[in-house]
């Protein structure tokens, strides 16, 4: 009987992740062409899973033709060409030394501390409910449906919906189309504009933002911050028609742009006839006063374009975000990008909406944001005391504070000596395009991904680092 580790799966669904470990045996040869796979109960009983869950891996293979059903007979593995070995592949040769071979990928690192990427804790997930809601989307056949380009409808009323209780806004569900993350939505919206299009990015600023739309082909103009945010005098003269900005909680300085700043920029759009792209990364962790509201609901001409991930608030591997288009430019995305498939599956959507629109995202947001609070005060508390802490800038809000440190030392320096160590470092310095000596010897932690419990352990580690004579 086949059997394998469920417990290895990670953030995968037990459906998601039967179906990859299937895949893999069928095109690994170790599942022969014709033999014929257990039935779904003796599998679910071997495995200790439900019936549906088997159900649902049978079925994605069956529809990626990995395997074929028989009536009254069940499933039998289809003749598909195996993976070759990498020797093989390159003619006994390493992938790299083949003529035309690809080296094979490392595996990521294991850090013994990782203050860079955010990687949130995992326990926070709220997997009972989401496995139950998964079970009930299988089992409806829900996910078999197709989903229109801008996004499953039920999934966008509630996104909507929380919008408007949460947020104050005022949008339709027509306006939001939803695409797998962040980067997706980047590129999106490049597309949208047009290549002749100059966007102004916040610097020093999230890197990956200028990387799409460069790649893209778009002009990009790096503009400094004072301390309101994206200063206006630059901004003015870099010849922009669109900002990309975070003006709620920006990353990494954690800026909170005043109102005055916001609607100053919305001028500045009116006037250049230009598009604001509102980055609203963060803004479900705020802890301290009310939430700020966002630019889009005071924008009373259409020239903001409002963008959100639940990457933060849900899971890092949820490649699932969305963006709220101005009629102005709803239009033109039907019509221009229309033949674009959802690049969401139907499964994630449909659990996803339901998940909206039962409650259990406010349950879960509210549990969140009591841990990450707990968690951001001891965190804080230690940082202040650490002997290498010069000064430390919390706004109150987001996942992430920034460290000036007590050293003269280079930053790249720095951050060779922690990878030696094991530790995983990102300095303020790397997130400027336009280099600027205020920004050395600046740590930015992303304190989402520590155990309260470890801090002497982290302190310790930081300490090898930053108080070790060279």
């Amino acid at each position: 009987m086949l059997t394998y580790d469920l417990e290895a799966r990670g953030s995968l669904s037990l459906y998601e992740y039967l179906y990859r470990r299937l895949r893999d045996d069928i095109l690994s040869g170790a599942l022969a062409a014709g033999e014929r796979l257990p039935s779904k109960r003796a599998l679910a009983e071997h495995l200790r899973v439900s019936v549906v869950t088997v159900e649902g891996a049978y079925q994605q293979l069956e529809a990626e033709g990995y395997v074929d059903a028989r009536p009254r007979r069940g499933f039998f593995v289809s003749s598909v060409d195996p993976r070759l070995p990498a020797a093989e592949a390159g003619g006994g040769l390493p992938a790299a030394e083949a003529g035309g071979g690809l080296p094979a990928e490392a595996p990521p690192r294991a850090w013994r501390l990782d203050l860079k990427s955010g990687q949130a804790d995992p326990s926070f997930f709220p997997s009972a409910l989401w496995a139950r809601l998964t079970r009930q989307v299988l089992s409806e056949g829900a996910h078999l449906s197709p989903v229109p380009h801008q996004g499953l409808p039920a999934l966008r009323q509630a996104i909507a919906r929380d919008l408007r209780d949460f947020k104050g806004m005022a949008v339709s569900p027509e306006q939001i189309v939803v695409g797998a993350g962040a980067e997706y939505l980047y590129l999106l919206l490049a597309q949208l504009l047009g290549r002749e299009a100059v966007i102004a990015l916040e610097d020093p600023g999230y890197p990956k933002i200028r990387q799409v739309y460069g790649k893209w082909g778009a002009a990009c103009r790096p503009i400094p911050l004072d301390g309101q945010g994206m200063a206006l005098e630059p901004l003015y003269a870099s010849g922009a028609t669109a900002a990309h900005l975070s003006p709620a909680h920006h990353y990494p300085t954690g800026i909170v742009t005043p109102i005055a700043r916001r609607q100053a920029l919305l001028r500045w759009a009116e006037e250049v006839d230009g598009i604001i792209i509102e980055d609203d990364y963060d803004s479900e962790f705020r802890f301290t006063g009310r939430p700020i509201p966002t630019l889009q609901s005071i924008d009373g001409r259409g020239r903001v374009v409002y963008m959100n991930t639940f990457s933060q608030t849900i899971s890092p591997s949820m490649r699932v975000g969305f963006m709220v288009l101005p009629p102005r430019l709803l239009e033109r995305c039907r019509r221009e990008l229309g033949f674009y498939a959802s690049t969401v599956p139907a499964l994630e959507q449909q659990v996803l909406a339901r998940f909206l629109g039962g409650g259990g995202y406010e349950q879960h947001l509210s549990r969140t944001r009591k841990k990450y609070r707990l968690l951001r005060e001891a965190v804080l508390e230690r940082f202040r005391q650490c002997p290498f802490a010069a000064s430390l800038t919390d706004r109150g809000a987001g996942l992430h504070f920034l460290l000036r440190l007590k050293t003269e030392e280079d930053d790249e320096a720095l951050r060779r000596r922690a990878e030696g160590l094991g530790v995983r470092l990102g300095f303020l310095s790397e997130y400027a395009a336009v280099p600027n000596p205020a920004y050395d010897h600046t740590l930015v932690v992303n304190y989402a991904g520590l155990d309260a419990a470890r801090l002497d352990q982290m302190e310790s580690m930081l300490a090898e680092v930053f108080l070790t004579s060279r």
